[in-house]
């Protein structure tokens, strides 16, 4: 038996951006205004993400890859060094440390969770290890608690990329508060964007130094810190060697505005991830998302897995059926070290036995506040329509 999938009328992204008539005058007003760039902007929203994420401090990069750049540098991070971290993210997580002239280790993931393992992560740890750099896949906060137990006990810090998890808690608290630098990112697909944009929460001071430092070139203004103490008002120093990876004023107001919606947003990204949980749930075919229990997920990404041994299809047909229909599923992600750059670096197959076998059979699927009630209803038509085309004929329901 075969089934003609459904196919709706317009193309539906993975994921995007939701700009309304509030974030548009805010972006209005600065470009109206005296500053685009290095202006009173920039620290006003990295207050105000501060205290909504429960950080003592924030600070702002021109992307989430150059924050992750800025963590993996104040760590201290250098040449010889080695940073454990999972394969199941985007290169920038680990390529963040090859910056450096470090060496990522991968660990291996929970397969439930997606998540590093933290029982992967400790035969890894050694003398040569500056830190753990943790990612909250999907939305779903890492088991932070035994991450952390870990670090501490090394003297190194929990970096946590949690691009994914802005507006996600763990264990109650609001993800931002535990590692000691966790990166947000504020691309158009994530909970709110600044167009480009990141963010690295710390309750260290030391780290935040550091960090607005690093974003700067280096150049320190803060006449406490200055070497030369009877330096006139205008005198700047270069301490360090650090990058241009400033966020512009007229992004920090699009982010300062998106913040506003950041709750009703990952609202409903849960309610959408729930209509996914109760259509897919009962498919043999597919498996939905695991949650812990000891976090509660933003819901980034809902990704679904295949089962593979009942399908006559493999995921990439699947993937295809469903942009047949205007479904735009994507993928999350190829393990890194899979990448031909990494692999002549000397990375090879096997290395994360978990990751491996889960890249096989995962698909995302669209996933973001701005989805109507009928796109939802189509992603589910489309992906139960797709599956029941791809059960083989003796086993057709």
């Amino acid at each position: 038996m075969s089934a003609r999938p459904y196919r709706r009328e317009t193309w539906l992204p993975y994921g995007r951006q939701w700009i309304d008539e509030r974030d548009i005058e805010a972006v209005t007003a600065v470009l109206r205004g005296d500053y685009l760039t290095t202006g009173p902007l920039v620290p006003e929203f990295e207050s105000k993400f501060a205290r909504a994420v429960g950080a003592a401090y924030a600070v702002a990069f021109s992307n989430g890859t150059a924050a992750l750049h800025g963590a993996c540098q104040a760590a201290g991070i250098g040449p010889g060094d080695e940073a454990v971290t999972t394969p199941m993210t985007f290169a920038a997580s680990a390529n963040a440390v090859l910056y450096l002239g470090g060496k990522p280790v991968f660990a291996d993931i929970d397969p439930r969770t997606y998540n590093l393992d933290p029982t992967a992560v400790e035969p890894l740890l050694n003398e040569r290890t500056k830190a753990i750099v943790t990612v909250d896949f999907t939305g779903q906060p890492s088991r932070l608690s035994a991450l952390k137990a870990m670090a501490e006990a090394r003297g190194i810090p929990l970096i946590e990329d949690a691009a994914h998890a802005l507006g996600a808690s763990y264990r109650g608290r609001p993800v931002g508060s535990a590692a000691d630098m966790t990166m947000f990112s504020l691309h158009p697909v994530k909970h709110v964007t600044a167009g480009e944009g990141g963010v690295i929460a710390t309750n260290d001071e030391r780290y935040y130094r550091k960090l607005t430092d690093f974003r700067n070139h280096g150049i320190v203004r803060d006449r406490a810190r200055l070497e030369a103490k009877d330096a006139p008002a205008w005198y700047y120093e270069m301490q360090s060697l650090g990058f241009n990876y400033r966020l512009t004023d007229f992004q920090a107001a699009l982010a300062d505005s998106q913040l506003d919606k950041l709750d009703r947003f990952v609202a409903r990204r849960r309610a959408i991830a729930r209509r996914y949980d109760e259509a897919f749930g009962g498919l043999d075919e597919v498996v939905t998302p695991y949650q812990d229990g000891e976090g509660e997920s933003s819901w980034h990404l809902y990704v679904l897995q295949l089962n593979l041994e009942q399908l006559r299809a493999g995921r990439d047909e699947v993937f295809e059926r469903l942009h047949r229909e205007n479904v735009g599923a994507n993928l999350h992600y190829i393990p890194v070290y899979l990448h031909p750059y990494y692999r002549d670096l000397g990375y090879a197959r096997g290395l994360c036995p978990n990751a491996e076998w889960l890249y096989e059979r995962i698909l995302t699927l669209p996933l973001f506040p701005a989805m109507t009630d009928e796109d939802v209803d189509d992603v589910i038509r489309a992906v139960r329509s797709v599956i029941r085309a791809c059960v083989p004929e003796t086993s057709a329901r």
